[in-house]
Protein backbone atom coordinates (compact mmCIF):
# COMPACT_ATOMS: atom_id res chain seq x y z
CA UNK A 1 0.00 0.00 0.00
CA UNK A 2 1.56 3.32 -1.13
CA UNK A 3 0.51 6.05 1.30
CA UNK A 4 2.29 8.91 -0.54
CA UNK A 5 2.69 10.84 2.72
CA UNK A 6 5.21 13.32 1.28
CA UNK A 7 3.08 14.32 -1.70
CA UNK A 8 -0.05 14.59 0.46
CA UNK A 9 1.78 16.90 2.88
CA UNK A 10 3.11 18.98 -0.04
CA UNK A 11 -0.42 19.33 -1.42
CA UNK A 12 -1.83 20.40 1.96
CA UNK A 13 1.03 22.85 2.47
CA UNK A 14 0.55 24.45 -0.94
CA UNK A 15 -3.24 24.71 -0.45
CA UNK A 16 -2.49 26.48 2.82
CA UNK A 17 -0.18 28.86 0.92
CA UNK A 18 2.73 28.03 3.23
CA UNK A 19 6.41 27.74 2.38
CA UNK A 20 8.37 24.75 3.66
CA UNK A 21 10.04 27.09 6.14
CA UNK A 22 6.71 28.39 7.47
CA UNK A 23 5.34 24.86 7.89
CA UNK A 24 8.56 23.76 9.60
CA UNK A 25 8.37 26.66 12.09
CA UNK A 26 4.70 25.99 12.88
CA UNK A 27 5.37 22.28 13.39
CA UNK A 28 8.62 22.74 15.35
CA UNK A 29 10.68 20.93 12.71
CA UNK A 30 13.39 21.93 10.23
CA UNK A 31 12.89 23.09 6.67
CA UNK A 32 15.32 20.39 5.53
CA UNK A 33 13.20 17.68 7.13
CA UNK A 34 10.02 19.00 5.47
CA UNK A 35 11.83 19.08 2.11
CA UNK A 36 13.13 15.52 2.51
CA UNK A 37 9.69 14.31 3.61
CA UNK A 38 7.91 15.91 0.68
CA UNK A 39 10.43 14.33 -1.70
CA UNK A 40 10.08 10.89 -0.04
CA UNK A 41 13.72 10.94 1.07
CA UNK A 42 12.97 10.23 4.74
CA UNK A 43 10.41 8.51 6.91
CA UNK A 44 8.36 10.18 9.61
CA UNK A 45 7.26 9.23 13.11
CA UNK A 46 3.67 9.57 14.27
CA UNK A 47 4.51 12.45 16.63
CA UNK A 48 6.16 14.53 13.90
CA UNK A 49 3.35 13.74 11.47
CA UNK A 50 0.81 14.85 14.09
CA UNK A 51 2.75 18.12 14.59
CA UNK A 52 2.74 18.79 10.83
CA UNK A 53 -0.95 17.97 10.47
CA UNK A 54 -1.83 20.18 13.47
CA UNK A 55 0.02 23.04 11.77
CA UNK A 56 -2.02 22.37 8.63
CA UNK A 57 -5.34 22.03 10.50
CA UNK A 58 -5.90 18.41 9.45
CA UNK A 59 -6.57 15.44 11.75
CA UNK A 60 -4.69 12.16 11.41
CA UNK A 61 -7.98 10.42 10.57
CA UNK A 62 -8.75 12.89 7.80
CA UNK A 63 -5.21 12.65 6.44
CA UNK A 64 -5.42 8.87 6.08
CA UNK A 65 -9.04 8.73 4.97
CA UNK A 66 -10.03 8.09 1.38
CA UNK A 67 -10.56 11.41 -0.40
CA UNK A 68 -13.91 10.09 -1.67
CA UNK A 69 -15.17 10.33 1.91
CA UNK A 70 -15.06 14.14 2.01
CA UNK A 71 -17.11 15.43 4.93
CA UNK A 72 -20.02 17.68 4.00
CA UNK A 73 -21.97 18.18 7.25
CA UNK A 74 -20.32 19.42 10.45
CA UNK A 75 -21.87 19.34 13.93
CA UNK A 76 -21.38 21.73 16.85
CA UNK A 77 -19.01 19.26 18.54
CA UNK A 78 -16.56 19.62 15.62
CA UNK A 79 -16.16 23.39 15.95
CA UNK A 80 -12.76 24.71 16.93
CA UNK A 81 -12.74 27.54 19.44
CA UNK A 82 -10.00 30.12 18.95
CA UNK A 83 -8.95 32.28 21.90
CA UNK A 84 -7.40 35.75 22.10
CA UNK A 85 -9.32 37.23 19.17
CA UNK A 86 -11.09 39.95 21.17
CA UNK A 87 -14.40 38.03 21.07
CA UNK A 88 -16.11 36.12 23.88
CA UNK A 89 -16.68 33.34 21.32
CA UNK A 90 -14.83 32.74 18.06
CA UNK A 91 -15.49 29.30 16.56
CA UNK A 92 -14.23 27.87 13.29
CA UNK A 93 -17.33 26.10 11.95
CA UNK A 94 -15.45 23.75 9.61
CA UNK A 95 -12.33 22.00 10.97
CA UNK A 96 -9.35 22.60 8.70
CA UNK A 97 -11.15 25.42 6.89
CA UNK A 98 -7.96 27.46 6.88
CA UNK A 99 -6.90 25.08 4.10
CA UNK A 100 -10.03 25.89 2.06
CA UNK A 101 -11.01 28.81 -0.14
CA UNK A 102 -13.20 30.35 2.57
CA UNK A 103 -13.28 30.23 6.34
CA UNK A 104 -16.71 30.37 8.05
CA UNK A 105 -16.65 31.52 11.68
CA UNK A 106 -19.30 31.99 14.37
CA UNK A 107 -18.52 35.14 16.37
CA UNK A 108 -20.11 36.35 19.60
CA UNK A 109 -19.21 39.78 20.96
CA UNK A 110 -20.32 41.08 24.35
CA UNK A 111 -20.90 44.83 24.75
CA UNK A 112 -17.63 46.69 24.22
CA UNK A 113 -15.77 43.76 22.64
CA UNK A 114 -14.02 44.05 19.27
CA UNK A 115 -12.18 41.64 17.04
CA UNK A 116 -8.56 42.49 16.41
CA UNK A 117 -8.15 45.13 13.68
CA UNK A 118 -7.79 43.57 10.27
CA UNK A 119 -4.91 44.84 8.21
CA UNK A 120 -5.52 45.27 4.49
CA UNK A 121 -5.03 42.02 2.61
CA UNK A 122 -6.26 40.42 -0.60
CA UNK A 123 -9.67 38.82 -0.28
CA UNK A 124 -13.27 39.45 0.67
CA UNK A 125 -15.43 39.23 3.78
CA UNK A 126 -19.09 38.52 4.39
CA UNK A 127 -21.05 38.69 7.62
CA UNK A 128 -24.64 37.91 8.56
CA UNK A 129 -25.82 39.27 11.91
CA UNK A 130 -27.80 36.63 13.79
CA UNK A 131 -28.63 38.74 16.85
CA UNK A 132 -27.75 42.11 18.36
CA UNK A 133 -26.18 44.98 16.44
CA UNK A 134 -22.69 44.68 14.99
CA UNK A 135 -20.55 47.70 14.15
CA UNK A 136 -18.29 47.38 11.14
CA UNK A 137 -15.51 49.93 10.69
CA UNK A 138 -13.81 50.24 7.31
CA UNK A 139 -11.22 53.03 6.94
CA UNK A 140 -12.75 54.95 9.88
CA UNK A 141 -16.30 54.76 8.39
CA UNK A 142 -18.76 53.07 10.75
CA UNK A 143 -21.62 50.84 9.62
CA UNK A 144 -24.26 49.55 12.05
CA UNK A 145 -25.50 46.14 10.98
CA UNK A 146 -28.75 44.98 12.58
CA UNK A 147 -30.08 41.42 12.96
CA UNK A 148 -30.94 39.64 9.69
CA UNK A 149 -28.80 42.17 7.78
CA UNK A 150 -25.46 41.35 6.24
CA UNK A 151 -22.27 43.04 5.08
CA UNK A 152 -19.83 42.33 2.27
CA UNK A 153 -16.56 44.10 1.48
CA UNK A 154 -13.14 43.67 -0.08
CA UNK A 155 -10.45 43.22 2.57
CA UNK A 156 -8.09 45.75 1.00
CA UNK A 157 -8.75 48.38 3.70
CA UNK A 158 -8.17 48.58 7.45
CA UNK A 159 -11.26 47.01 9.05
CA UNK A 160 -12.69 45.95 12.40
CA UNK A 161 -15.82 44.27 13.70
CA UNK A 162 -17.07 45.34 17.13
CA UNK A 163 -20.06 45.55 19.45
CA UNK A 164 -20.76 49.14 20.47
CA UNK A 165 -24.24 48.33 21.79
CA UNK A 166 -25.40 47.26 25.26
CA UNK A 167 -26.46 43.73 24.17
CA UNK A 168 -24.45 40.73 22.99
CA UNK A 169 -24.22 40.34 19.23
CA UNK A 170 -23.56 37.19 17.23
CA UNK A 171 -22.77 36.80 13.56
CA UNK A 172 -21.73 34.34 10.91
CA UNK A 173 -18.51 35.68 9.39
CA UNK A 174 -16.89 34.30 6.23
CA UNK A 175 -13.40 35.32 5.12
CA UNK A 176 -11.75 34.40 1.84
CA UNK A 177 -8.97 33.49 1.68
CA UNK A 178 -8.61 32.33 5.30
CA UNK A 179 -6.29 34.49 7.40
CA UNK A 180 -5.43 32.25 10.38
Amino acid sequence: MDLQIGSKIRGLRLRSDLTQDELARRAGLTKGFISQLENDQTSIGVDSLADILDALGVSLAKFFSDSADTQVVFGPEERIEIEETGASKFELLVPGSTNNIMDPVLVELRPGESLDKGEPHPGEQFGFVLSGTTTLEINKTLYKVRPKHCFYFKSDSLHQISNRSDKTTSLLWVVTPPQM
